[in-house]
Order: C-alpha cells, then structure tokens, then sequence
C-alpha cells in the first residue's frame, strides 16, 4: 500500500471500531496526524519495527491498536512460506504479561516471541515478579527479546520517553529509541470532551 492507501484504511478501520463501541465519530487533526504517522511507518521500508504510541488516559491509543488488528485481519495478507497462514496481530495487557510471567512461564515465553504483538498499557504491570522463586522482570524480558529477533512491535503507554527510561532503564530506553518511533498522542481524553468517546 502506499502511505495514502494505509491512512485510509486506517481510518476506516478506526471508524469501524468507534461504530463497535457504539460512539459517534468525529475527525480531528491530531487523530489526522496519528493516523498519518502511523501509515508512514507501516509503509516504510526503515529498520524500525516497533512502534510506541504514548499520551494520557483515554486518547484513543488502544483504538487505533485494535483498529490495525482489524484491518490486518480484513486484508488476510498471507505469512511467506507458510500452509495457507496469515498475518495476524496478538494484543495483550501489559498485566497479563506479568500474569504469565509469574504463573505460566513456558507461554510468557511463547508470548515474547509472537510475530506481531501489542502490548496495551506498558507501565502499569508489576516491574517484577517472582515465578518459582526467581525475579523476573517481565517487560525488560520481552522488550529485549523482541529487540533482538527484531520482531514487530506496538506499545501503548501512559508514560512519557523520559517516564519509561525512569521505570525500564538506560537499556530498555536505549533498545526502544532505536528499535521505535514514536507516535505522540497529546490530545485530551475522547471520555470526557465527548468528541469521539471511546474507551480504550
């Protein structure tokens, strides 16, 4: 697709999601200018294949998550050297990561190695936890493994660059800075302005 072409789609997708949840639709420039930013990386041939999606409560980052996993699941764009496989997005709470981490650690370890994955609200699980007596701290975990298979990525936070480099490190920071751009979501809750409403 070309950039024009993904940003349309998107946006029909997340017109599509808001209808879902029941929510009237209205067009703003910041949603324009995620959605525009969102098709440049999706289409660019560049050596980032992650994407954080960070900005306050209720702004529409996870809509426009499950709006992707919706399109990539109406385009059924088949996986290369695979029986009749497709593309397909799996989306997680970044809570249900340290659940699995802490409780069934064999499908944490499945989970991490996903090829596409989105982890919604990072920064709100548990730094660490302990899974048969060991620490583990899932995040640091899965983001490095996906840095190191550069597998793709989508993230969603209420922490701000500096926030996540407070919670993860210099490490994770430093992985993310080159593994993801960064999409910006400085607009004020759908919530409570009643322009969009939807509830992430």
């Amino acid at each position: 697709m070309s950039v024009a072409q993904a940003g349309n789609a998107l946006l029909a997708a997340v017109q599509a999601e808001v209808a879902y949840r029941r929510r009237t639709f209205s067009m703003t420039d910041a949603l324009s200018e995620q959605i525009s930013r969102m098709a440049v990386w999706l289409t660019d041939d560049s050596a980032r294949f992650a994407a954080v999606l960070c900005g306050g409560c209720g702004n529409g980052k996870t809509t426009l998550v499950k709006a992707f996993r919706n399109l990539l699941g109406y385009l059924n764009i088949p996986v290369p050297d695979t029986h009749g496989k497709v593309w397909g997005l799996r989306l997680c709470d970044a809570k249900e990561t340290a659940y699995l981490a802490r409780t069934n650690y064999e499908s944490f370890l499945s989970l991490m190695r996903v090829p596409m994955l989105a982890i919604d609200d990072v920064g709100i699980e548990p730094l660490e936890v302990v899974e048969y007596g060991n620490v583990v701290s899932p995040m640091v975990e899965l983001l490095t493994k996906r840095y190191d298979e550069q597998l793709f990525t989508l993230l969603t936070t209420n922490l701000t660059p500096e926030g996540i480099r407070k919670r993860y490190g210099d490490r994770i920071a430093d992985r993310l800075n080159e593994m993801a751009v960064v999409i910006p979501f400085k607009n004020p809750s759908y919530r409570t302005d009643n322009v969009m409403q939807v509830v992430e």
